[in-house]
């Protein structure tokens, strides 16, 4: 009985393998989907017959259509034998056994005979494996990473270690799919109908990556804070998306060597939150302090204080409180910080200069400056 069925096989198999076929990219795939079989259009609206060929073998002749943003890999029993990046059409040509028909001029012999009796060999089934696999050239989105815990960096614009809990997504490419197929894909992906997607939680590949991308991230604020073109500033994180992705590629690639060895680079990031450390909070508000009393803007704060001085000194000791402060205000230069020098104090010709400039600057009214004036000449 058992001969019968492995004849009935062998010959049946051959007979619905000899049928030219259509392979294309299967229907629903996720927008994430980075590896999977090509499947062949065994029926189309009810015209097509083809449904018992072998889910392993191509036939000679069959038709293999790229899409746009995909490359094709192509298998002969385990073994990557070809890649085509360029979208368009494809006709599948093989010399083994397996692969001819009689319908891509193969000649009556092989196509049938020999088949036949090959497949005996192996109980009705092909003695070979062949395989199309459609792997993604687009950026791969909704890879997300984020941290329990703050991680911990030395920062270069504030000189010292800073925190924070960071949270986002990464866009991922795959740069080299051979690479990526012969090192990082598992085995059992490649196989029809699995579908290799980086963002499954139950891919256990993927959730290597989302680890390796975690413990990369000090590295990565370290490499993007100590770079001085990007001028050495944690707040620009969230802006810079680019800049950013190129730091956390570098600092995946020094670690586990993604482009290298996996043929996977990040090429986009988007932080959705950063949450400092008290420490590093406060640091911020002293960076940001710093920076509004700094250049034009300090100057504008020196002179609003100078100001403000000099009219509580006239409010709390009239004319005589205004000299001196106006004498204070020209040693510290209220335009500029200037080296203090200090006239006599009895000089009444310097007391006479430093009320008149107070008066050019509007801050004493010319009653004040004729009161200053006459006591200064003792009148």
């Amino acid at each position: 009985m058992g001969l019968v069925q492995a004849v009935k096989g062998a010959v049946g198999g051959v007979l619905a393998d000899q049928w030219k076929d259509f392979f294309t990219v299967p229907a629903g795939l996720p927008s994430t989907a980075a590896l999977f079989a090509a499947v062949p259009r065994g029926t189309n609206a009810g015209r097509g017959s083809n449904t018992s060929a072998s889910s392993n073998i191509i036939t000679n002749g069959s038709k293999i259509v790229v899409p746009e943003g995909y490359g094709l890999l192509l298998f002969q029993d385990g073994a990557i034998t070809g890649f085509v990046a360029e979208p368009g059409g494809y006709e599948w040509r093989s010399d083994d056994t397996n692969s001819q028909s009689i319908f891509a001029g193969d000649g009556l012999v092989g196509p049938l005979i020999k088949q036949s009796w090959e497949r005996f060999k192996f109980g009705g089934q092909p003695g070979a494996q062949q395989a199309a696999f459609f792997v993604s050239l687009k950026e791969l989105p909704d890879n997300r990473f984020g941290t329990q815990s703050e991680i911990y960096w030395d920062d270069g614009f504030l000189g010292t270690q800073v925190g924070a809990i960071t949270r986002g997504s990464y866009t991922l490419k795959i740069v080299d799919p051979i690479l990526f197929v012969k090192n990082f894909v598992p085995a059992s992906y490649l196989q029809p109908g699995q579908v290799f997607d980086f963002t499954d939680l139950d891919n256990a590949a993927a959730s290597q990556l989302f680890n390796e991308v975690v413990g990369s991230l000090a590295p990565a604020f370290s490499l993007y804070t100590n770079d001085p073109a990007k001028g050495n500033r944690i707040t620009k994180l969230q802006q810079d998306s680019l800049g950013f992705a190129r730091s956390l590629s570098d600092a995946v690639e020094q670690g586990y060597q993604w482009k290298s060895d996996r043929g996977l680079a990040i090429v986009k990031t988007a932080i959705v939150s950063i949450e400092y450390d008290a420490n590093t909070r406060e640091l911020l508000k002293t960076v940001q302090r710093a920076d509004a009393l700094a250049g034009a803007r300090g100057n504008s704060n020196l002179q609003a204080s100078v100001a403000q001085g000099i009219q509580s000194a006239g409010e709390n000791g009239g004319a005589a409180g205004l000299v001196g402060v106006g004498m204070a205000s020209g040693m510290f230069g209220v335009g500029g910080m200037q080296q203090p020098v200090a006239p006599a104090a009895d000089d009444p010709v310097a007391k006479l200069k430093k009320a008149k400039e107070m008066l050019d600057l509007g801050l004493i009214t010319q009653d004040d400056y004729d009161a200053l004036k006459a006591k200064a000449l003792g009148l």
